[in-house]
């Protein structure tokens, strides 16, 4: 459980980070405001037609008597848009990070230099670096939408449906959103995606300290706006420490591997002895 306040000190410290760095702040800004608007734009058309496609997906409601029709289809109505809700959480981060590609990057490059030590940067084209960023978005989304259709369906339990699984709707968010932050520094290491969710599945409690508060602070308009760039310097931190761990576990290993040959060895002498 350490972990999880971990990894929300991570994220305060990234917003710690951007507030002595100004000039990333501003920028860091840009790509967040242009994705907002449209989000924005979709979300308010979902809100007014929700009504209209409830009905039409369920015209063996059509006779039924209230006040359970407009229960039944007030609740479907409601599912709906949190359906919406939860996917533009999770793809919020994807398209702000896609369209700020460039800023953002070198956001985290400089977040690197600052703590001193390696500042490792990518050698690839920035249209390749782009392809990379949409297709891992991508596949990042088609686990997401996965499990979005199943929490959908679970949330039609009574009881567990209101309790239980938004909650774990938000571990869920607040994964992937950690995992779409932390793409853009382990992205520059050459880290795949395949290794980065099994680096952040590995320390679990400590990626969801980082990224379910946000997902939660994301719900609240503008805020995901103000956020991101300190967000993105967070990630980076963590990514940073993560890293640092790996390596000192994989020192360890190598020291215990030479370390029983020669065990053996002195055991065998004497034995013989």
């Amino acid at each position: 459980m350490r972990d999880l306040g971990v990894g929300f000190g991570y994220l305060m410290k990234g917003q710690r980070w951007v507030g002595r760095h100004r000039r990333w702040f501003g920028f860091g800004l840009l790509p967040g405001l242009v994705t907002l608007v449209l989000y924005a734009a979709a979300l308010v058309g979902l809100a007014y037609g929700a009504d209209d496609l409830t009905a039409w997906a369920t015209p063996f409601a059509d006779d039924w008597s209230s006040p359970w029709q407009g229960v039944f289809r007030g609740f479907l109505t409601a599912l709906l848009f949190a359906f919406g809700l939860f996917l533009a959480v999770i793809t919020f981060t994807a398209v702000t990070l896609l369209v700020g590609q460039p800023f953002y990057e070198s956001l985290s490059e400089d977040v690197d230099r600052t703590e001193g030590g390696e500042v490792p940067g990518s050698e690839l084209p920035l249209w390749r670096e782009l392809w990379i960023s949409a297709r891992d978005s991508l596949r990042v989304l088609a686990r997401v939408a996965c499990y979005g259709i199943l929490l959908f369906a679970l949330g039609f339990i009574p009881v567990v449906g209101q309790t239980v699984v938004p909650v774990i709707g938000f571990c869920v968010s607040g994964f992937f959103l950690a995992e779409e932050l932390t793409a853009v520094a382990l992205q520059r290491r050459g880290v795949e995606l395949k290794e980065r969710l099994a680096m952040l599945r590995g320390r679990r409690m400590l990626t969801l300290g980082f990224g379910v508060p946000l997902t939660l602070a994301f719900l609240v308009p503008f805020v995901a706006v103000f956020l991101m760039p300190g967000a993105v310097a967070g990630a980076t931190l963590m990514v940073r420490d993560l890293e640092a761990g790996e390596a000192h576990e994989t020192r360890q290993a190598h020291a215990q591997a030479q370390a029983q040959p020669d065990a053996g060895g002195a055991a065998t002498k004497e034995w013989r002895a």
